[in-house]
């Protein structure tokens, strides 16, 4: 069976826009769509977590356009991105996927959610935030500097996505094994230009704004929010202020964890997922 490592990276033309996407896992039903965060590529993932997701269903992982081995202008707003999503899902014919949004994807999949309603079954935000709400406008000094190092390295990476503690850390070093294992086919680092355009994009979404919240009253797709309990990126009551605003909502706190709880326990949260996709 294709998983994580050896799923070839395919490519889905759009408008002159190639979307550089993998497809691997159980076929038949609905198949889960995945998207990235901050930077991040088809080889960010935790091959521990998209294995275990894969076991009982079909895992789409894609790459905006314009982001690593995507071509294409990379998107300066989230609303624009969430537009270069569905065109993807539209011409890979998908007329209905469960969606998956980790940080900067799960500010996306919100927008997919109120724009493509139909679209989307089951809706799963990890590790994001809800547009204008309090504490969401860009990040903290020290995360930023780390997020957007000019090369980012495993420090980079250990310091934003998990929790300072030893444990925490611990868990972090582990992911780092694994998402570095595939050597064939890896996907092109994403460039400066998409940094920085997807910085501002989280910086738009994340402007004070009290009305932009009624926005999450509008969400009709079944949701679960997961998050760890010392997000040091983007806040963890962001989490708790979605849970009550979604209306059929149901939230998951992992605990000892930060941004990247979901790579910090991929066989938990893969077994969370599949019981409410399911």
């Amino acid at each position: 069976m294709t998983t994580h490592q050896t799923a070839p990276t395919r490519f889905a033309e759009v408008d002159g826009t190639a979307y550089a996407y993998r497809r691997f896992g159980a076929a038949g039903g609905t198949p889960l769509l995945m998207l990235q965060h901050f930077r991040g590529n088809l080889d960010n993932w935790d091959p521990a977590l998209t294995d275990a997701l894969a076991a009982d269903r079909e895992i789409i992982l894609v790459d905006y356009p314009g982001v690593s081995s995507s071509t294409g202008q990379p998107a300066h707003t989230v609303a624009e991105t969430a537009r270069q999503i569905i065109a993807f899902t539209d011409a890979l014919g998908l007329t209905q996927v469960d969606l998956l949004g980790f940080s900067l994807g799960g500010f996306v999949a919100q927008d997919i959610a109120l724009v493509r309603p139909h679209l989307v079954r089951r809706l799963i935000l990890a590790g994001t935030g809800p547009k204008g709400a309090p504490g969401m406008h860009g990040w903290r000094q020290d995360i930023a500097d780390h997020a957007r190092a000019d090369e980012p390295g495993g420090e980079d990476l250990l310091y934003i996505f998990f929790a300072h503690t030893e444990t925490s850390q611990a868990k972090g070093v582990e992911f780092l094994g694994r998402f570095l294992q595939r050597d064939q086919d890896r996907d092109a680092p994403s460039s400066l230009a998409a940094r920085d355009a997807q910085y501002d994009a989280v910086l738009e979404w994340g402007v004070p704004d009290h009305a932009a919240l009624q926005r999450l009253t509008g969400i009709r797709s079944p949701t679960l929010i997961l998050q760890g309990d010392d997000d040091l990126m983007i806040p963890t009551k962001a989490s708790h202020l979605m849970a009550g605003l979604i209306p059929d909502a149901r939230i998951r706190i992992y605990p000892d964890a930060a941004h990247a709880f979901l790579f910090q326990y991929p066989g938990e949260v893969a077994k969370d997922i599949a019981a409410f996709l399911a």
